[in-house]
C-alpha cells in the first residue's frame, strides 16, 4: 500500500466551514508549513486491517468491552465533563504509543 497525499487545497474541499476557518486561523496565527513539519517521531501505519472508513479517512475500528476501574480512577475521568471513554481511550493509546516507541 502506497502513501497517499492531498494538498491542502484538496483537503479544504472537504472540510466544514467552521472546519476551514479554524484551519485559516491557525495558518493566520503564523504556524509553520505543512512541510516543515517533523513527524519523524509519528509512526507509519502499514496495518490497515483494523480501520474503518469515512469518507476519504480511516480510523481504527472500535470494540465494545467491559473493564474495571478503581473508583476513584473512573470519577477523575468522568469529572472532568462528558466524553470519558474518548479521554480514556486516548490516554490508553498515547502509552501503547510511548511503549512501542521505547521498545522499537
Amino acid at each position: 500500500m502506497s502513501m497517499v497525499r492531498y494538498t491542502r487545497k484538496e483537503l479544504n474541499e472537504h472540510f466544514s466551514d467552521k472546519q476551514d476557518a479554524e484551519i485559516k486561523s491557525l495558518l493566520a496565527e503564523g504556524t509553520i508549513a505543512d512541510d516543515q513539519l517533523d513527524l519523524s517521531d509519528v509512526p507509519e501505519i502499514t496495518d490497515w486491517s483494523n480501520a474503518v472508513r469515512h469518507g476519504q479517512f480511516y480510523r481504527p475500528l472500535k470494540q465494545q468491552t467491559s473493564v474495571r476501574l478503581d473508583a476513584d480512577v473512573l470519577a477523575w475521568l468522568k469529572g472532568q465533563g462528558k466524553g470519558y471513554q474518548t479521554r480514556m481511550n486516548k490516554i490508553l493509546r498515547e502509552a501503547m504509543l510511548l511503549d512501542l516507541k521505547n521498545h522499537s
